[in-house]
Order: structure tokens, then sequence, then C-alpha cells
């Protein structure tokens, strides 16, 4: 089979290629998907780089999350046929198939077009497992950065339908339409010199309990700003490169709490209970048109050095795909 791998760690577009790979069994417990389309996200990206907090050994395959056909079940696997449809997270999805554990996988209705399933986890669950977090609750005010990203869209619209209030930061002013456009409200545009009143206004006053980071470097301290005493920062990204810069002063005297996030850690450990309702959750969500789940562009496998550089890029209006 043909897949994508890198030998060494640095600029994806520069050190993926593809290569032709034995066809890998799954073992006890697991599947073996015929790769539909693979999402490229930018944790992938960081991966490759060799600068997420996982380092696989090298070579290495990559990509982490697809949707596909069961083309093989492992050892002790039930509740799953050949052919069947799922979206599933694995090693190695940009390629023409991957193993993935069985008991992570989903199953796919219909309803849910190839696109969609591409992207249904990583991203969409990060947004879940974010609003639980930082325990908000319906009538709490939150705020978070870089709402232009894919979590972040998904976490405002998850909130809305749960009574939960979010303020919506961005970089530029052209933004607060992109997202309006989504059916996306309370957006400010930190390029204005009064952002952080607007802020104020939006909320009504009311205390914003809790903030989401994806960005870090300075945007960090002035979450903490607009936040109330006691409030928690989250930290979940690092567009700009940089380390949270938090005045001590925030943590001394406001109390601030910070906090880091990490899916990879948190899922396998919550209950399968929690994992099935959420996903429950998200698949009505989009089965009602409430989330939707962008796309930029899909490429063939063989292109994944241009889909990397592609997908590496700051302003983008979805996902870039990869075809299996």
């Amino acid at each position: 089979m043909l897949s994508a791998i890198h030998e060494t760690f640095g600029e994806p577009s520069k050190v993926l290629k593809v290569e032709e790979r034995p066809l890998p069994e799954p073992g006890a417990g697991e599947i073996r998907v015929k790769t539909g389309l693979a999402a490229i996200h930018n944790h992938d990206l960081l991966t490759v780089a060799g600068t997420y907090g996982y380092k696989p050994p090298l070579p290495a395959l990559a990509g982490s999350e697809a949707m596909g056909t069961v083309d093989a079940v492992g050892e002790g696997v039930t509740g799953f046929k050949i052919g069947q449809r799922v979206a599933a997270s694995g090693r190695g999805t940009w390629a023409q198939f991957y193993i993935a554990r069985a008991a992570g996988a989903v199953p796919l209705p219909d309803t849910i077009p190839d696109e969609t399933a591409a992207q249904l986890i990583a991203m969409p669950m990060s947004a879940m497992f974010l609003l639980d977090f930082v325990h908000a609750r319906p009538g709490d005010w939150i705020v978070q950065n870089a709402a232009t990203g894919a979590v972040a869209k998904v976490l405002a619209k998850v909130a809305a339908k749960r009574g939960v209030n979010v303020v919506n930061l961005v970089r530029r002013d052209e933004a607060v339409a992109e997202l309006a456009a989504l059916g996306i409200g309370n957006a400010v545009s930190t390029a204005s010199e009064d952002w952080k009143r607007q802020v104020a206004d939006i909320a009504g006053g009311a205390p914003i309990h809790a903030a989401i980071d994806g960005v870090a470097g300075p945007d960090a301290a002035d979450l903490c700003a607009i936040c109330a005493p006691g409030a928690t920062v989250v930290s979940f990204g690092l567009m700009s490169g940089k380390p949270m810069e938090i005045p001590p002063a925030q943590l001394i005297f406001r109390d601030i709490t910070v906090r880091g996030f990490w899916l990879a850690k948190l899922l396998p450990e919550a209950p399968k209970e929690k994992v099935a309702g959420l996903i429950g959750e998200l698949m009505g969500l989009i089965a009602s048109g409430d989330v939707t789940l962008q796309v930029d562009g899909i490429y063939d496998l063989a292109d994944i050095a241009k889909a990397a550089e592609a997908a590496g890029k700051g302003k983008r209006g979805g996902k870039v795909l990869v075809r299996g």
C-alpha cells in the first residue's frame, strides 16, 4: 500500500514523501480501515516537525484521523462488518489503509458525508471536552481566541445549543463577518483599539469565568485581563509560537488559574459512557445542521507535500483533507 512517511523531523512540506509499505494487519481489538478521506490537523504537522507532545520513532507514518470502510477485523472485534463506513483515529492515516482501535471507531450513518466524517473526532471532540473542562454551565460566560479555528467554531456552536455564552476573539476585522456568516455571534476583533470595552459590553457586566487560549504569547495576558478574579485560563494551542506571557500579578492578586488541555491524554481516560454521549450529541448537531465542518481543499495522497503546505497556511476556509 502507499503511505505518507517521514524519515526525519522538519518542515512537513519538505520531509513528507509517499512510499510503498506493507499492508498492516489488525491485532486483537483492532480494525483495518481502507482510507477514504483523511484530515490534516495542526497537531499532525507539529508531529512531523518534531515539536508536538508526542514524538514517534523514525521513520514514521503520518496522519492521525480519517474515515473509510472496514477492510479487516482483529481477534475479539464484534459489532463491525467488512465494508462498513467508520471514522476512527489511528497512527498513519495518510495512507491507503490504516489500523485503528475498534473501541474508538465511530460507525457512520449515511447522513454524515465523507468530508465531515474525515474530521469528526479530534477537533469536534476537543471542543466538546473543552466545554466540560472549564465546567461551562448554562448562563455562564467564557471567552476564546483564535475563534476562526476548527475547534473554536464547533465550540461556539455547541455552547450556544447548551446555553453557554461565548465571546469569540479574532485578529482581523473581516473575520467578525466571516463568523457571522456561519451563525456565530459575539465576535470581537482585537485589531480594534477598544476591543476590551466591546467584550465588556457584550457580556453586559457578567463575569467571564474561563478563557481558552489557542494563541499563547502576549494574548494570554489579555485573556487574563478580561476574565473575572478566580477565572481559569486554559492553554490549548500556540499559534503565536511563543510561550504564554502572564504577569505574576494576575496569578497572585487576581487568583487566575492556568491549566493545560490535551485531548490525546483526556480521551482515553474518559468513561466510555461520557464519550458515547458526546459523540451522540455531536452527530445530532451535525445532522440538524447546527454544526458544520468546513473543507478548504482535498488532495490526492501523491500530493501530500502540497497538502501539508496548504494545511499550514494561517488563513483557510476549513480543513485540508487527503484522499486515501
